[in-house]
């Protein structure tokens, strides 16, 4: 008689199948979930965008915490359970267990990677106390489960394919899987690379080896680059494109400077001109209310809203909101591959070649097709410009797109290209920053943290209010896992 006629009893293939897509979903923010879990932190972090709206102080620093707890409950409530239910009721050696573990690894360590050290291998199972894990530990964890889901699929031999639609990234596509594992093993690889320099340059020469991603494609047809499948269906869409017609946000002055000077043919395709002059304006990050309405124009007229070919101005915008949401791609393989090149690893050809690559695979990832406009782009020797703003802010670099002949230019040319390929991944491009601080972006305006100079790049985001209070005991021994103290200044363990 306690038995419910309507829920669920027992987990079984149908039902991992959801898991997965739920896991998925929720991992990469959908919808509104966007906006509070990366637009309001990483993308501004990053300078992808500036804040037009007052009631934004978050480009100025200010930590949210009621904000940033969607991030939090996106891979805690909605990734950790369903993917550890995949990997109870499923064999070790199944292709449907080895795809939950990539999947588990690509959402935590975007996790650890905001905060450093975060509640891991205790993570979904239900005590009280749940404790905080060390980022280097974490990490470690990482390289192992990659290690052993690579080698179920590659053992794989028998099938071609799980999960079918229910994988909303791949299809079940098990081939496309093992190149999705072994690029996130490359970006992990040189995320260590400056604490752990021999386990990178093993790890990052084993993913190039087995095959990582290089093969550029268009959301439409994405090749090896990965989209995540967005159907507008309860809440479930794209989430730049969700929160893209409520005009709080613009093109960044670092954008402008950037793309503009290098007369880049992506700058259409990501921001729309400016409705009241027709060009492409950006504005600096960390205005103030005021600066704002003074200094900074009216922002749905002055500045560059996000590309309209892509993400629209409107919610009846169906075409953009079902636009599938970008997770991993081939450019970003080759940059990482080309810095690596630099350091004397072997990633299957040169610094140089692999630059030029990752610039292609990019162009083309946004529809830029032309094999001359690509090499004449490729072998350009503009540079940044003044964006000309009321601030009189310089260029934010010489930089030119041209290979340079010496090694410190070019491992610079290498972050910006890869910061530029990046967009509109904010969560990785923070990373990626913090980590070669190789491209400076301009200080900000203003800061209202007394932890953050306008001059300095936030390191981390502070540990959760919400979990000091549930989980004080944990949260407090976390502590003393930071090099200092729990503060958005501390650098994570990686960050050297």
């Amino acid at each position: 008689m306690n038995t419910s006629k309507t829920g669920l009893s027992e987990v079984g293939i149908r039902e991992i199948g959801f898991l997965l897509s739920k896991a998925q979903s929720a991992a990469s923010y959908t919808g509104i979930t966007y906006q509070t879990a990366q637009n309001l932190f990483a993308d501004l972090y990053v300078q992808y965008f500036a804040t037009t709206a007052t009631y934004f102080n978050s480009d100025r620093y200010v930590i949210r915490q009621d904000w940033i707890t969607t991030q939090w409950s996106q891979v805690y409530v909605g990734t950790v359970p369903q993917l550890l239910s995949i990997m109870a009721n499923t064999d070790s050696t199944s292709a449907e267990h080895a795809i939950a573990k990539i999947w588990w690894v690509w959402a935590f360590h975007r996790t650890t990677d905001y905060y450093g050290p975060i509640p891991y291998f205790s993570a979904g199972h239900g005590t009280e106390s749940v404790p905080y894990d060390a980022q280097d530990k974490i990490y470690s964890d990482f390289f192992t489960k990659l290690d052993e889901a690579l080698a179920v699929l590659e053992a794989s031999t028998s099938e071609t394919s799980t999960y079918g639609t229910y994988d909303l990234i791949y299809h079940g596509d098990i081939s496309k899987w093992i190149t999705f594992g072994n690029t996130l093993k490359l970006r992990l690889a040189m995320r260590v690379s400056k604490v752990e320099p021999e386990l990178a340059r093993q790890k990052a020469e084993e993913a190039v080896a087995a095959g990582v991603m290089e093969t550029a494609g268009t959301y439409s047809v994405p090749q090896d680059d990965a989209y995540m499948n967005k159907p507008n269906l309860n809440g479930d869409a794209n989430g730049l494109a969700y929160i893209s017609s409520w005009g709080e946000f613009r093109m960044s002055a670092a954008m402008e400077s950037v793309l503009k000077g290098y007369d880049d043919p992506r700058i259409g395709k990501y921001y729309s001109p400016a409705a009241k002059t027709g060009t492409y304006e950006g504005l600096r990050n960390g205005y103030s209310s005021t600066e704002l309405s003074t200094l900074a124009g009216n922002g749905a007229d002055d500045n560059s809203n996000p590309g309209p070919l892509l993400y629209g101005n409107n919610f009846t915008n169906i075409t953009a909101l079902t636009r599938p949401q970008d997770i991993m791609h081939s450019a970003e393989a080759y940059f990482i591959r080309a810095e690596g090149a630099l350091l004397g690893w072997n990633m299957g050809g040169t610094a140089q070649e692999l630059y030029g690559k990752g610039i292609r695979a990019s162009l083309i990832q946004w529809g830029i097709i032309d094999e001359n406009v690509i090499a004449t782009y490729i072998n350009s020797s503009n540079i940044p410009i003044v964006p000309d703003d009321a601030v009189n802010s310089p260029a934010l670099s010489n930089t030119p797109i041209k290979w340079a002949s010496d090694k410190t230019t070019q491992l610079i040319q290498i972050a910006t290209q890869k910061w530029l390929a990046l967009y509109p991944d904010g969560v990785e491009a923070w990373a990626d920053l913090r980590r070669s601080d190789q491209l400076k972006l301009y200080d900000r305006i203003n800061s209202d943290n007394a932890d953050l100079p306008v001059n300095v790049l936030i390191k981390r985001l502070p540990f959760l209010t919400s979990d000091a209070q549930s989980n004080a005991a944990a949260v407090e021994a976390a502590k003393s896992l930071l090099d200092g103290s729990d503060s958005p200044a501390t650098p994570l363990w990686w960050d050297k």
